[in-house]
């Protein structure tokens, strides 16, 4: 993982694109699977990870707890950002099967064929499991709902999702050269697509970090943070960056962000940090610098501040902190 955006990014007008542009999906996934009713399948929660189903033919109910089902006919894309179990079945009364207890054909390191069901009233679904590596992805992740459904039965929205799709499996049962990052860019695609739609018509969009992106001279602020977190920002030069007065840019961004803007600094930092510090084996002088810490002591203390636990713990540990 890359601490600072790459400086080849254009300068976004609109701080949600820049956010957008930070969801790069790693570890993904993908399961074709040709249910036949009746048919249930319960599937585990999987941590850090974001599940999604694509209906390519047919129709099924996806259950999750705390939520009203869910009719997913064809065309449906329906995402699980938060990675929580979940049932799909063909009828709400059908029993089902744990999903690791279902037989699947593997036709590559990650993609398998499921065949499961009654024979009777077929129903088709794509599947992916990914993950989002990059601290202002996970971000945005964090402030969807538990269930993010979009219907693209309209000609123009349903034609790009089942080309998608076919281009995924092709590429998935070909193997052919560059075909794991090209299905990776498609995953992009079909999911960065879903969010936009939500972005667009949820009212909680328009709310807390999301709301604080959107404003033009805050959103500019969270933007230069996230460039730059190893600047030696402060209130003053946040508030000129963004041409505000240092009083009224400290009560604007505390308002919409629900931390100040040093606090959110440190808490930003101190993501990156453990995200970085679970990923590689950077000695820690190295990653205080590059997060704007004058010594590896200070730094230290900062990370001891926000996690109660030392730096070294998440490096001898497999265990990402919540």
């Amino acid at each position: 993982m890359k601490l600072r955006t790459n400086p080849s990014i254009p300068d976004f007008t609109d701080p949600i694109g820049e956010a957008l542009h930070q969801l790069r999906l790693n570890g993904t996934f993908y399961c074709r699977s040709e249910l036949t009713a009746p048919w249930g399948v319960e599937l585990p929660p999987f941590e850090d990870r974001m599940m999604f189903h694509v209906v390519t033919a047919g129709e099924c109910w996806l259950e999750i707890e705390g939520e009203e089902p869910h009719l997913l006919q064809q065309g449906s894309l329906a995402l699980i950002p938060h990675g929580q179990g979940h049932i799909v079945r063909s009828s709400l009364d059908e029993e089902t099967t744990p999903l690791f207890d279902i037989p699947v054909e593997q036709v590559s390191e990650r993609y398998e064929i499921m065949r499961h069901g009654g024979n009777g009233e077929p129903t088709h679904l794509t599947c992916g499991l990914v993950r989002f590596d990059h601290v202002a992805g996970q971000q945005l992740i964090s402030l969807l709902p538990k269930v993010l459904q979009i219907d693209t039965r309209e000609e123009e929205e349903g034609s790009w999702l089942q080309s998608t799709l076919r281009f995924i499996a092709r590429e998935a049962r070909e193997l052919r050269p560059g075909g794991e990052t090209v299905i990776t860019h498609l995953a992009d695609i079909l999911i960065i697509q879903a969010i936009r739609s939500w972005l667009d018509a949820a009212p909680d969009a328009n709310r807390g970090w999301l709301a604080a992106l959107r404003d033009k001279q805050i959103g500019r602020a969270l933007v230069a943070i996230h460039r730059e977190p190893e600047k030696a920002w402060s209130v003053a030069s946040l508030a000129k960056e963004v041409g505000m007065s240092r009083s009224g840019f400290s009560a604007r961004f505390t308002q919409l962000v629900g931390d100040s803007a040093m606090r959110y600094l440190t808490r930003w930092r101190m993501q990156l940090a453990r995200a970085e510090l679970a990923q590689s084996a950077i000695p820690l002088s190295v990653l205080a610098d590059r997060l704007g810490y004058q010594s590896e002591a200070a730094f230290c203390r900062a990370f001891k501040r926000e996690f109660d636990v030392p730096p070294g713990t998440i490096r001898n540990s497999n265990d990402i902190l919540v």
